[in-house]
């Protein structure tokens, strides 16, 4: 029986699991991927990629690649009585610091295949293994990490684990984790595939306000458009689905010439009480929280787990930090994850239920009231000042020419920005990266330490730069 050894063992590779893998690599971290597929999946699942997360792909140099596949959003209308009643983009015209105002319609199987090719090329510095068509038997835990068996016999050990295995969670449920699950009666049929039809096709989210607002129409990348199709009974067919669309956007019609992918969901809402299990094993994504998918949060908020985990990971295992720096982990994205259940639970009842009969009108209200986790820039680590929140993205110039501050990010180190013309000659770890910027920025004459997941550290006048990156380096960063 063959025993390898990794610093961290990620189970599953779904998106999140994935991209744990990835942000590890970056961190010159040893992981492993475990899967019990044959491959990533080819259809279906999410379908938009919110602001915040194409920020965060800049700084883990996958924006380029992902970005020119999708279908840029940003307007959601309403249509009732054949026409459009309201068209609005008020919440994504009003974002600072981003030059994405917009979703990117983009389904899962492009980020899971990017980042699976990603992980699979064998380079001379390749630390990441992705191993499918294998189960988890069971973990053990001890005060140096993690002991794995798989069904094919092997044993792996590694310094830590995350448990990024989906809703039914194997590794949660091995453990314990209470997960309580509320099911409210609401069941939602969902297709992908090419249509044909008279309505005038728009890059627009349009939901449909009939006797209720059970019709959604999502575009997508490529040829293909998705409806959301509220069903309340698991037992349809495929033809009454096709039915309530049409009744829903009357005068026109449409009919599929092909299609991708045709399935089901119920809603389901529930956070782990834990997303951490002895310090050492940490759940991510819908592992540690599910909840409806409206507005297109449960993929972005996924991706936000592991890049709010890798590095603190990579800080304690590469660079010294204290493990104490993993309690942040939870503290951080657990409240993320309840603020998403309340707003994606009040967008899905809105289409149900509606007290003067308006829903889609209520549906369209409460995006705008949820717009900051629905873009992803309104989450935060704190509630005062700045530090705890997203470091504004701008132009820079460098030499001749202007580069965005996100592309000079690195996913594996802290930046300080240096806003200001001043001597720094302070020695820095490898971990800090320095960036001087002169000229008109939001930040001028401060300095800003910068996480590797782009949220701010640390913030002062440039007058107390020193006093402010001293405290930083002799602190024991527990609060890193």
């Amino acid at each position: 029986m063959t025993t390898e050894n990794f610093d961290v063992a990620i189970i599953g590779a779904g998106p999140v699991g994935l991209m744990c893998g990835y942000l590890g690599r970056l961190c010159g971290l040893k992981t492993i991927v475990i899967d019990k597929s044959d491959k990533p999946i080819e259809v279906g699942r999410a379908d938009a990629l919110n602001a915040r997360t194409l920020q965060l792909l800049e700084v883990a140099d996958l924006f380029k690649e992902l970005y020119p596949l999708g279908k840029p959003c940003s307007t959601s209308s309403v249509w009732a009585d054949g026409k459009f009643i309201s068209r609005q983009s008020s919440w994504w015209d009003q974002l600072e610091g981003t030059f994405h105002k917009h979703f990117l319609m983009l389904g899962q199987s492009h980020v899971e295949k990017l980042l699976d090719a990603k992980l699979s090329a064998t380079t001379a510095d390749t630390n990441t293994v992705i191993q499918r068509s294998t189960t988890v038997e069971t973990i053990e835990i001890s005060n140096t990490g993690c002991l794995i068996r798989l069904s094919t016999g092997q044993n792996i050990k590694s310094s830590y684990a995350v448990g990024a295995d989906g809703s039914r969670s194997f590794v949660r449920n091995l453990f314990k984790v209470p997960f309580e699950i509320v099911r409210p009666q609401i069941v939602w049929a969902v297709i992908d595939g090419v249509i044909e039809t008279d309505f005038k096709k728009v890059p627009e989210i349009i939901v449909f306000q009939a006797e209720t607002s059970d019709v959604a129409w999502i575009p997508r990348e490529g040829a293909i458009d998705r409806f959301y199709v509220r069903m309340d009974t698991k037992d349809f067919t495929f033809e009454e689905v096709l039915a309530k669309i049409n009744r829903a956007m009357r005068p026109h019609s449409l009919r599929f010439k092909s299609v991708e992918w045709f399935s089901q969901f119920s809603v389901k809402e529930s956070v782990a009480e834990t997303f951490s299990i002895q310090d050492r094993i940490f759940l991510a994504g819908d592992a540690s929280h599910v909840h409806s998918v409206n507005g297109g949060q449960g993929l972005n908020t996924g991706l936000a787990d592991a890049f709010n985990l890798m590095w603190k990971l990579n800080m304690v295992i590469n660079n010294d930090a204290p493990r104490e720096l993993l309690n942040s982990y939870e503290r951080e994205r657990k409240p993320v994850a309840h603020s998403v259940i309340e707003s994606s639970g009040e967008l899905v009842r809105s289409t149900k239920y509606s007290d003067n009969g308006t829903h889609a009108q209520d549906y369209v209200r409460g995006v705008q009231k949820h717009a900051g986790n629905i873009t992803g820039m309104g989450i935060r680590y704190g509630t005062v000042g700045l530090v705890g929140t997203r470091v504004f993205d701008f132009e820079i110039s460098k030499g001749d020419s202007k580069v965005r501050l996100y592309s000079l990010l690195d996913y594996a180190k802290f930046t300080l920005l240096i806003f200001g013309s001043v001597a720094f000659k302070m020695k820095l770890p490898d971990y800090i990266n320095v960036i001087f910027i002169e000229g008109a920025s939001p930040y001028e004459n401060q300095v800003v330490l910068v996480r590797p997941d782009a949220y701010i550290h640390d913030v002062a006048p440039i007058s107390e730069m020193d006093a402010m990156v001293k405290a930083f380096l002799t602190s024991n960063r527990n609060d890193l």
